[in-house]
C-alpha cells in the first residue's frame, strides 16, 4: 500500500509543475470552467425554505453527462416524500483494482435573507479578490470543484486503479433532518457509496489577517451535534394587567443564566497536539498560551485568555448557545407560550444525557421544558495512517511549501459521522484557504478568497488522483 501510494506521488509530482497551481494573472482554462459550475451552483437556491436540491443535482449530473459520463453512472436520487431534498450520485470508473474512491459534499446551505445582505446572496459576486455568496464556502466550493475535476478528469482521458464516485447531497446542514442525503442513500442506495475511504468538509486552510496561509488542516474527530427546543407555558392575560409569572420572562432569564455558563474545559489528545503544534507557528502571546494549555497540567489562566477567541474556546469544551426564539401572540396580551432553540455541540466522548442535566440546571426554572430535537449521532473518528497523511502532506507540501500540516477537532458537526459508523473511513480535508473569523460561513456576506477556490481545485486534483492511482 506505501509502495504503491509512493508511486502515485512521484508520478503526480513530476507530471504538474508549481507553475500550474500558482495563481493567475488571468484564469485558465481549467479555472474559467470551474468558476462556471461554481457560479451555475451558487446560483441554484437550496435553502429548506424556498431552495431545491434537486434542481441543483440535476444541473450537475447534466454537465457531467456532457463531459462524456455515461447516463447509467449519473443518478439524481430524490427521497420520497421530499421532491426538492434530491442527490445526486456519478461514478468515474476506473479499472477496478482497487475498491472505489468517494468524494462527498453537500449542496444544501442554510438560509439567507436578501435585505440583511450587502449583495445578492444568490449571485455569484467576484470583488476585492473573493467570491461572495451563500454557499460560497460551505460547501459549494468543494462541490463545484469534485464536478469540474470529474470533467476534467474525463477530458484527460484519466483511468483511474479505482471508481472515484461523487456523492452531492442535501440536508447536511437540517439537524435532525428525515431527508439527509447521505442517511437516505446508504439505508436504500449502500451499494452506490461503498468505497474504502471518502473525502468530504472538515479541514481546510487558515489565513491569517494579512492573507498569509498559517496552516493546512485535515479533520481527526468533529464534535457531537445535539439541539434542544425550551418552552415555558402560561394561562397568558390582558397585557393592561402584567405579572411577575410571565412565559417570556421566564425564558428569558433561563437564557441569561445559560449565556454566563461555560462548560468545563477538557482537552483531547487531538487538541492537546494541535495547540502545541499551532504555539510554535504563531509564537507571541497567543503561542505561549497554546503552548501553556498543551501543558501538564493546562495552564488555568492560558485557558481563560484564549477562551475569549470563540475559534479557540469551541477546542476547549462543550458549548451550548441560544439560535432560535419565538413567544407572545398579540401585541396586547400576555404570552401563553415562549419556545427557544439551544444548540450544544458537544465533545467527542462526553455524555449527551450528561448535558442534558447540566442544561436543566443551569437553566434553574421547572417551568422550562427541555426537550431534544432528534437523537445525537455519536461517530468514531477515521484513523489518520499513512493512507491518507502521506498523500495530503505530500501535496500540501509542494504546492504550499513550510505551511504546516495540523490535525484538528471540527468544532462543527458533518456527515462524515454516517460514513463513519458505516465503515467507510472519511477524512475533511479541501485544501481551500479561508479567513477563520471573516468568512461569513452561517452569517451574512459568506465568501471565499479567488485564489483559495482555484488552488482548492487543483489540490483536490492532485490528491484524487494520487488516491485513486491508474494513469
Amino acid at each position: 500500500m506505501k509502495k504503491s501510494i509512493a508511486c502515485a506521488l512521484v508520478a503526480t509530482l513530476q507530471v504538474i509543475s508549481p507553475a500550474v497551481f500558482a495563481q493567475q494573472a488571468t484564469p485558465g482554462p481549467m479555472q474559467l470552467q470551474l468558476r462556471d459550475v461554481y457560479r451555475e451552483l451558487v446560483e441554484i437556491n437550496t435553502t429548506d425554505s424556498s431552495g431545491s436540491c434537486t434542481d441543483a443535482a440535476r444541473a450537475m449530473g447534466e454537465r457531467l453527462r456532457k463531459a462524456g459520463l455515461a447516463d447509467t453512472d449519473v443518478q439524481v436520487l430524490v427521497p420520497p416524500g421530499a421532491p426538492k431534498k434530491g442527490n445526486l450520485v456519478a461514478r468515474f470508473r476506473g479499472t477496478g483494482a482497487k475498491k472505489p474512491l468517494l468524494l462527498l459534499a453537500h449542496i444544501d446551505v442554510v438560509e439567507a435573507k436578501r435585505e440583511d445582505w450587502k449583495r445578492d446572496p444568490f449571485k455569484l459576486v467576484e470583488e476585492d479578490g473573493h467570491f461572495y455568496a451563500r454557499g460560497a464556502a460551505d460547501d459549494k466550493a468543494m462541490a463545484a470543484a469534485f464536478v469540474a475535476n470529474l470533467m476534467r478528469f474525463r477530458s484527460e482521458k484519466y483511468r483511474p486503479d479505482r471508481d472515484v464516485v461523487l456523492a452531492l447531497t442535501c440536508d447536511e446542514e437540517i439537524i435532525p433532518s428525515p431527508a439527509n442525503g447521505v442517511e437516505y442513500l446508504l439505508k436504500n442506495h449502500r451499494a452506490l457509496l461503498d468505497a474504502e475511504l471518502a473525502l468530504n468538509e472538515g479541514g481546510g486552510g487558515q489565513l491569517d489577517k494579512s492573507g498569509k496561509r498559517v496552516r493546512m488542516t485535515i479533520q481527526a474527530g468533529e464534535k457531537v451535534f445535539q439541539s434542544y427546543r425550551l418552552e415555558v407555558t402560561n394561562p397568558g392575560g390582558h397585557s393592561a394587567q402584567p405579572r411577575k409569572d410571565n412565559a417570556l420572562y421566564d425564558l428569558a432569564r433561563g437564557l441569561a443564566r445559560l449565556g454566563d455558563f461555560d462548560f468545563p474545559a477538557k482537552l483531547l489528545p487531538v487538541t492537546r497536539a494541535s495547540f502545541a503544534r499551532m504555539a510554535d507557528i504563531l509564537g507571541g502571546p497567543v503561542g505561549q498560551d497554546l503552548k501553556l494549555v498543551a501543558g501538564d497540567p493546562p495552564d488555568v489562566e492560558a485557558i481563560a485568555r484564549l477562551s475569549r477567541n470563540p475559534s479557540y474556546n469551541a477546542q476547549l469544551r462543550t458549548t451550548c448557545v441560544a439560535t432560535m426564539a419565538d413567544a407572545g401572540e398579540a401585541t396586547n396580551a400576555l404570552p401563553q407560550r415562549a419556545r427557544a432553540v439551544v444548540n450544544c455541540r458537544v465533545l467527542p466522548g462526553e455524555s449527551v444525557a450528561e448535558v442534558t442535566s447540566t442544561l436543566v440546571r443551569v437553566l434553574d426554572n421547572e417551568r422550562i421544558t427541555v426537550t431534544p430535537m432528534g437523537e445525537a449521532v455519536l461517530s468514531p473518528p477515521a484513523p489518520l495512517d499513512e493512507r491518507i497523511l502521506g498523500p495530503v502532506k505530500a501535496v500540501s507540501d509542494a504546492m504550499w511549501p513550510g505551511v504546516p500540516l495540523v490535525a484538528t477537532m471540527s468544532a462543527g458537526a458533518t456527515d462524515s459521522r454516517f460514513l463513519n459508523n458505516a465503515g467507510i473511513p472519511t477524512y475533511g480535508v479541501s485544501g481551500m484557504f479561508n479567513e477563520s473569523e471573516s468568512a461569513g460561513v452561517h452569517a451574512l456576506n459568506e465568501r471565499l478568497p479567488v485564489r483559495s477556490l482555484y488552488e482548492g481545485q487543483e489540490f483536490l486534483y492532485r490528491l484524487v488522483k494520487t488516491l485513486a492511482g491508474g494513469r
